[in-house]
């Protein structure tokens, strides 16, 4: 799974209607050209991308009145709901995708309802368990990965992924059962997006020919 789809839809999501530059500057906000695939063309080419395949709706907005090109500004459309649900739901439980798969859907989870959210991060660790138990039972050694020589590294290093993996992420439940963070139909949503027109702290700075668009 590429998280590029889950950002993008999220992104346009949380505004209602939002343009190419909007939604690259709230990926860079969170750093997502960091840890993911999000690189500018990646963002634009997605939006296109999506929608053709009817996900989104591509509004031409006019120029402005002192010039330059019109603007595209997005919409998810009912279609684009159902899939950006789909993603967080699958990346949320989804123990053996890529770290930037899961931060893009910590960066959503509270989209979800608190009892949704939790159990999709249970059946997580679930995951996790039982992923653990068919390494150790058929590729660890009965006497430990040592016998192996320094290929048995690979089978520590799956093993402590394992057991940090499902640590922290029972820590996050525990966090939420205890209240932590506002949830879908619990009240105003924490904004974890720059307002119109203020300066990104984390921009890279570094244009693209689709920056206007």
């Amino acid at each position: 799974m590429s998280a590029i789809r889950l950002l993008v839809l999220g992104a346009v999501r949380q505004h209602g209607r939002a343009h190419g530059y909007q939604v690259r500057n709230d990926l860079e906000y969170w750093g997502a050209h960091e840890w993911s695939n999000a690189k500018p063309g990646s963002i634009y080419h997605a939006l296109k991308q999506m929608a053709k395949q009817g996900m989104l709706i591509a509004h031409e907005i006019a120029p402005s009145t002192v010039g330059g090109p019109p603007r595209t500004e997005y919409e998810i459309t009912e279609k684009g709901t159902q899939e950006y649900l789909t993603l967080l739901r699958e990346s949320l439980t989804s123990y053996d995708q890529k770290p930037d798969v899961l931060s893009a859907a910590l960066g959503f989870v509270v989209d979800l309802g608190r009892d949704e959210a939790l159990e999709l991060l249970e059946e997580r660790v679930r995951g996790i368990e039982e992923w653990r138990t068919a390494v150790t039972e058929h590729y660890v050694p009965d006497d430990g990965p040592g016998q192996l020589g320094h290929i048995g590294e690979i089978m520590n290093f799956w093993v402590h992924s394992a057991d940090s993996g499902a640590e922290w992420t029972r820590g996050l439940i525990q966090r939420i059962k205890g209240g932590a963070y506002t949830f879908a139909g619990e009240g105003e949503p924490f904004v974890g997006v720059l307002p119109e027109g203020e300066e990104n702290p984390y921009s890279t700075g570094v244009t693209h020919p689709e920056d206007a668009g």
